[in-house]
């Protein structure tokens, strides 16, 4: 019996869906349009790293906003582990956020 393998791009698009329903409590946008969301790593073994910074190194979410994205990353079926890494180079800035963003926050 051979394993069916799942398309590890595909798995990033249902990753990128997942994201997309984690919101900043202090914004009313989603973490991937707010421009939060580096980079997503997936490997061929399911292992997947996202990349990600807060608005602020003092961010009130700091603790709580990657054990989330973790957790609701994790909970997908394909996805055997995932690690969340914080960084704060290059800081998050305006210009990070999605025209979408921009538009709900009045910015554009």
């Amino acid at each position: 019996m051979s394993d069916i393998k799942i398309d590890t791009s595909k798995l990033g698009e249902k990753i990128v869906g997942v994201l997309k329903t984690i919101y900043d409590p202090e914004i009313p946008v989603d973490i991937y349009e707010l421009g939060l969301i580096y980079d997503v790593f997936v490997n061929e073994d399911y292992d997947v790293k996202i990349l990600m910074t807060l608005t602020t190194p003092n961010c009130p979410v700091a603790e709580t906003l990657p054990l989330e994205v973790e957790e609701k990353v994790k909970s997908l079926n394909d996805v055997k582990s995932a690690e969340v890494e914080i960084t704060f180079d290059p800081p998050w800035t305006h210009e990070l956020m999605s025209e979408e963003a921009k538009l709900e926050l009045g910015m554009l």
